[in-house]
């Protein structure tokens, strides 16, 4: 179960850190279908298939392992945009991490940050400071899938 809140970041300069101190893995990936999701990713030298099921702040997820030949097969099938993006993790009070995507490409400049909650109730109560910018948790508009498209 994926439970996670997404925000639209339009003032990076207003970060309380600098997110090239912290760790970052660089991803690229891709849709071959997004309804339901089924995601293909790089992840540094790690590969893999995901699937969503449908929601927005609460849905499942399951990740299955690729082999380099089997995500470079797929990656020549995937729908729409392949999505490259450099993912900072960031960790924040009460055990929480911060996942900052910086996009690249066309989607540059674009940057959009997730948080992983424990529960659904954690994450409706939580509440953000004011740099995490505008909660696109409830809009498809910065879904990757979404994203994806061209």
């Amino acid at each position: 179960m994926e439970i996670e809140r997404k925000f639209l970041i339009t003032s990076p300069e207003q970060f309380p850190f600098d997110p090239k101190e912290f760790s970052s893995r660089q991803i690229e990936q891709g849709y071959l279908c997004i309804s339901p999701v089924v995601r293909i990713r790089r992840d540094n030298d790690d590969y893999f298939l995901t699937y969503k099921s449908k929601g927005l702040m609460v849905r499942e997820e399951y990740n299955l392992p690729l082999t380099a030949e089997a995500y470079a097969h797929l990656r020549a099938k995937a729908d729409g945009r392949i999505i490259t993006k450099t993912r900072y993790v960031i960790p924040l009070e009460n055990g929480l991490t911060l996942e900052l995507d910086i996009f690249h490409g066309d989607l540059a400049p674009l940057i959009l940050a997730e948080i992983e909650f424990p529960d659904e109730q954690s994450a409706r109560a939580y509440q953000p400071p004011k740099w995490l910018g505008e909660d696109v948790t409830f809009s498809t508009e910065y879904h990757n899938s979404t994203l994806s498209k061209i």
